[in-house]
């Protein structure tokens, strides 16, 4: 079996880079910051990385912004917001919100690896009221409580 793969038109500014997968297997593509210069991210900071793309999603889709695990174990740095959402009508150039979690200012170099997408399909909720709602073994059980010990 093969991965499905469907072609999105994007614009890369010049000195940018297209998103590549690490291996044949791989969900995510990597992105890498598009930058004049470098910034640097204090511990407990956000920044909004530009990366010089834009992109074209096909209608039915999103693209996902993911963090990279390794950024994350090693520096503490992650996308705050994650997963992120692109929009399949949003057409401006792809920022990364990343936010260091570590004991370290991290500095972001043109260029560098900040994150990961995903092309995922949409499907949108036809909200409809009721009066009620199904039962099930859960119930109204809060947060974290799904009756497993």
């Amino acid at each position: 079996m093969s991965l499905k793969q469907l072609e999105v038109p994007i614009i890369v500014e010049e000195g940018g880079s297209v998103p590549e997968y690490a291996s044949s297997l791989a969900a995510g593509a990597d992105v890498r910051a598009h930058l004049e210069n470098d910034i640097i991210v204090q511990p407990g900071e956000r920044a909004l990385i530009p990366t010089g793309l834009r992109f074209e999603i096909p209608e039915g889709f999103e693209i996902q912004v993911r963090p990279r695990s390794g950024l994350a174990l090693k520096q503490g740095i992650t996308v705050f917001n994650s997963p992120g959402t692109i929009d399949a009508d949003y057409r401006g150039e792809l920022g990364i919100i990343l936010i260091n979690h570590g004991k370290e200012p991290v500095t972001i170099t043109h260029g560098m690896r900040v994150a990961q997408i995903v092309l995922a399909p949409v499907y949108r909720a036809d909200f409809v009221m009721k009066e009620s709602l199904a039962s099930t073994a859960r119930g109204e059980s809060g947060f974290g409580h799904t009756g497993t010990h």
